[in-house]
């Protein structure tokens, strides 16, 4: 058989926002065959978590709408990834022989290590937790305490939401209310919370979960029929389990290309990748273009050309305060926020636009490959691997 009818096989694990459309950016070539394994049948828009919980938007999406033809969607999960072998390992007991992986695994919720936060506490960052914490909720008068602990955009998003449907709402910084922000702009999410009644605890951190209340460092007490943990991220441990150096967290290590240090036939994105041990920040802005990054790469290998290294920007951040206001702020290419922010109903709507063209931007690539477009950065700093963050072996 020659190189020319000689078809490659590309699995591609993980169908978030990134694996989605690197799986779709792949069929540029059509000598490629590609299975996306995900562990759901659907795929899960996780900017709107916070809506699910709250009951005031869906989370989910058929992948037949989102996928090209001709890519394979496995519901399973990745057990292992056998180097030598080239195969990935599935928990149903099957196999999946490649010729490259685009590793894609995404993020998880990270197991707390305060006292009684992993036994009380409700997790958000997953579909599965999410529809617990509904559930939960559901239960709950509407005068129940709820505390929300973290004051990144998800604890922000989540204690917009149920306050704006009048539920009595605490939120636990435990340092700045969301620091990425400009001043300006923290002002303006700070006054909108006072609006709506929510307790902004910014410098108080919870060193304690109980079931009915939640212990902070200076030895005080708050009332909390529900708490809801929105802080702390971790990634599935498929890499360093399957022999691949990782970073601290556990994302894979590659070059600026975004391919592995130890196997060039594996390129991670998303969340889970660590490129030069500095990772970008996790985000669905930057979750399409690194996609159809890893995509390319995978698509360099195969036809035996030189990958190109990272080139994308980072333009700040949207945040949504209810259904009604949100926050889009300004930044530099590099992500640095700049004093200027758009809010209310004008913030809202740019908020709803961001999520709508997170899946519109994964339809599109679908139809047509290659179609992602994204505001490039210039070539990152110079970096290496820090010293002892490298917790797998070759």
């Amino acid at each position: 058989m020659t190189e020319h009818n000689t078809h490659h096989k590309v699995v591609v694990i993980g169908g978030g926002y990134a694996g989605t459309v690197a799986a779709n950016h792949l069929r540029l070539r059509t000598d490629v065959d590609i299975a996306l394994v995900n562990p759901r049948p659907r795929f899960v828009d996780r900017v709107r978590l916070h809506q699910l919980v709250a009951g005031t938007g869906d989370a989910t999406v058929d992948y037949g709408t989102l996928l090209g033809e001709g890519i394979e969607l496995v519901v399973d999960s990745a057990t292992r990834i056998d180097t030598a072998a080239r195969t990935v390992r599935l928990a149903s007991g099957g196999a999946l022989d490649y010729d490259h992986v685009i590793y894609a695994v995404g993020s998880t919720a990270a197991i707390p290590s305060v006292p009684g936060a992993a036994e009380f506490a409700f997790p958000i960052a997953e579909f599965e937790a999410a529809q617990r914490l509904r559930a939960r909720l559901d239960e709950l008068p509407l005068d129940a305490p709820v505390t929300v602990v973290g004051g990144g955009a998800t604890g922000i998003e989540t204690a917009a939401e149920l306050a704006e449907q009048g539920r009595m709402v605490t939120l636990v910084c435990g340092g700045c209310l969301m620091p990425s922000l400009s001043a300006p702009g923290r002002r303006y999410v700070a006054k909108w919370m006072s609006r709506h009644n929510v307790v902004v605890l910014e410098a108080s951190k919870v060193t304690e979960v109980r079931p009915d209340a939640v212990v902070f460092a200076d030895g005080g007490m708050r009332p909390s029929t529900l708490t809801i943990w929105t802080t702390g991220f971790g990634v599935p441990k498929l890499a360093a389990d399957s022999g691949l150096r990782t970073d601290a967290l556990g994302r894979l290590l590659t070059d600026e290309t975004l391919t592995s240090i130890d196997d060039e036939r594996i390129v991670a994105t998303g969340d889970a990748a660590a490129p030069s041990g500095q990772p970008l920040r996790m985000s669905g802005q930057g979750a399409g273009p690194l996609g159809a990054q890893a995509a390319d790469t995978v698509l360099s290998h195969v036809a035996g050309t030189e990958p190109a290294a990272i080139d994308l920007a980072l333009l700040g951040t949207c945040v949504s305060l209810g259904r009604h206001a949100g926050i889009r702020q300004l930044a530099r290419k590099d992500d640095i926020a700049i004093n200027l922010y758009i809010g209310g109903r004008a913030g809202a709507r740019i908020k709803e636009m961001t999520c709508k063209i997170g899946v519109s931007k994964i339809r599109r690539e679908a139809r047509k490959p290659g179609s992602l477009a994204w505001l490039k950065g210039g070539p990152r700093p110079e970096q290496s691997f820090p010293t002892g963050q490298v917790v797998g072996s070759a």
